[in-house]
């Protein structure tokens, strides 16, 4: 497995800088996920901080966006990284596709294989100059002159990883896309029960095996070295959790363990605008199941225990950004952990 970090956190200013920090400090790639800026920008200067890092996409809302914009975007950063680049896209949920970005809701599991489908045949028309013919249910794209043509890349095009937390978009992400993102919110249960047989379903239809995608589990990651970074930590993971378990889509996980209970108390609380509540409405048990929280050595065994069944690779969520010394030791602990030598992982960072 590799382990890679996010770069939410960091200010625009300081991407550049700051991704090189984060891999010498033992990660593996780094990760933008949607937020207060555009989901690509922070790669774009990471790619130049970082030359060579592995960068992904964790992940870019689709629908919003034009197939054609979403690819050439990801084109660049696979040419500027050399092919360390992964296009992780997700639906979201209605609510956000219909108020947040105000266009239609409609059919997401036929949609987002539409999609797919037409990232691969863009990405064939530059990279192979097969001729632009993609025409589905959603999306049509017959045109691509040599203006408008990026000049093929030294390395593949970029893989497309598809967003999932239920069985059937995972088993769509695993047939058609090149990989499988799983939710950060989500248990051992739900990852046993649901993703990993739907996952197979998938390579099943599509005549795939398993070394024909990439598995990228997000973790909900707690850590501190002393009582008061974890118990900043512990706070962190608790809010972010209420806010997931919030969402009725995500319904399913507080199901999964059997705390269900939760769900409408969190989104009353939403409803109101009281989001300072929704860390104090997740108990002890709901943040020991759905996040891992503790010491460097204690979290990094967790994790792997967790997704070490399932995932290549592993997004750290950190609800709470910890100290560099803390990233440090809990990276050497999963390089340790997952079977890789900690200077090999930091010799690759270089």
């Amino acid at each position: 497995m590799e382990f890679d970090l996010s770069i939410m956190g960091v200010a625009l200013e300081d991407v550049v800088e700051r991704s090189g920090e984060l891999l010498a400090l033992g990660a593996d790639g780094l990760f933008t996920a949607e937020g207060p800026h555009d989901v690509t920008g922070a790669l774009f200067l990471a790619a130049a901080g970082a030359p060579g890092a592995s960068l992904m996409t964790n992940a870019a809302i689709a629908f919003p966006r034009n197939p054609i914009h979403l690819a050439h975007a990801a084109f660049d950063l696979q040419r500027l990284t050399g092919g360390r680049f992964r296009l992780g896209i997700a639906p979201q949920i209605r609510a956000h596709i219909t108020r947040r970005f105000g266009i239609e809701w409609s059919r997401p599991l036929e949609r987002m294989g539409d999609y797919v489908d037409a990232l691969h045949a863009i990405f064939a028309t530059w990279q192979d100059g097969v001729p632009l013919d993609h025409r589905g249910p959603h999306y049509t794209h017959t045109l691509m002159t040599p203006m408008f043509s990026p000049s093929p890349l030294t390395t593949s095009p970029p893989p497309v990883i598809v967003g999932a937390l239920g069985p059937a978009m995972t088993e769509l992400a695993a047939a058609r896309g090149d990989g499988v993102s799983v939710l950060p919110f989500t248990s051992a249960e739900l990852l046993a029960a649901t993703t990993l047989p739907a996952i197979e379903r998938g390579l099943e239809a599509a005549g795939k095996g398993r070394d024909g995608i990439e598995v990228v589990c997000g973790v909900i990651t707690a850590v501190g070295r002393d009582d008061e970074e974890l118990e900043a930590a512990d706070r962190g993971a608790r809010a972010l959790l209420g806010f997931y378990g919030s969402t009725p889509a995500y319904r399913r996980v507080l199901e999964s363990i059997g705390r269900e209970d939760l769900h409408e108390p969190l989104r009353h609380a939403v409803a109101e605008g009281r989001f300072d509540l929704l860390g104090s409405l997740v108990d002890d048990e709901v943040t020991e199941r759905l996040a891992v929280v503790g010491r460097p050595q204690e979290v990094a065994a967790r994790v792997v225990e967790k997704v070490g069944g399932l995932a290549d690779r592993v997004a750290l969520f950190f609800p709470s950004t910890p100290s560099d010394e803390t990233t440090r030791e809990l990276l050497d602990h999963l390089h340790a952990e997952s079977g890789v030598r900690v200077s090999d992982a930091r010799e690759g960072a270089r």
